[in-house]
């Protein structure tokens, strides 16, 4: 009976962990519907949370492979960074000034009893607090995310870009940032696909002759 009893809480136990990641993967979801609301005071560009987190976790994981570091650390911090605003949505440098959202709450229920919790809770005090190398790394591939997409509307005509370029740079934190953005600034945001091919192919016409 007793064993009976114990199958029966596990499969409870089972249930209700499959139900908790459900719901969890749903709201990971809302993070492609919640823009970055920073865009609509610079006048262009657009970009949702989810597209935000995943370059900037490729940008830390690249960052921290170069300066050997933990890099898979670093990749899940900036995975993450950003999860609390599918709860709380986006609060730019204007609306923070008026505004405080409950962010640490917001991430904590977030994680609340799925298998991450233990997991990234952690990390991301840690991020907050910057307590280490890494930290910093993902903090700087935040800021490079944003640099490289004010530097495409700088390269589309954006006159107001530049201006919020350089308050980017001052928020850098590593000499491994600050080398990357000086280069990001140094390339058109065109170069890897217009210029990646001898310019005969642009002229080459349809069909096989």
């Amino acid at each position: 009976m007793k064993y009976g009893v114990l199958a029966m809480q596990k499969g409870v136990e089972k249930d209700f962990l499959l139900k908790r990641i459900a719901d969890f993967l749903f709201e990971v979801g809302m993070l492609k519907k919640t823009p970055r609301t920073g865009y609509q005071f610079l006048g262009s560009g657009s970009e949702n949370v989810a597209e935000h987190s995943y370059r900037t976790a490729i940008i830390g994981l690249i960052l921290g492979i170069k300066e050997n570091l933990d890099w898979k650390k670093i990749v899940l911090m900036c995975l993450f960074h950003d999860l609390h605003e599918a709860r709380t949505g986006d609060f730019n440098y204007v609306y923070r000034r008026y505004n405080r959202a409950k962010e640490n709450k917001a991430i904590s229920d977030a994680l609340k009893n799925t298998p991450l919790e233990d997991l990234v809770l952690p990390l991301l005090t840690e991020l907050e607090e910057v307590e280490s190398k890494e930290a910093e790394i993902a903090q700087d591939a935040d800021q490079l995310d944003l640099i490289l997409n004010l530097k495409e509307q700088m390269d589309l005509g954006n006159p107001y870009a530049e201006t919020w370029i350089k308050y980017a740079l001052e928020r850098l934190r590593t000499d491994a940032g600050r080398e990357l953005a000086e280069k990001i600034l140094e390339t058109d945001h065109t170069d890897w696909w217009f210029q990646g091919v001898d310019k005969d192919w642009w002229a080459t016409k349809n069909g096989k002759k």
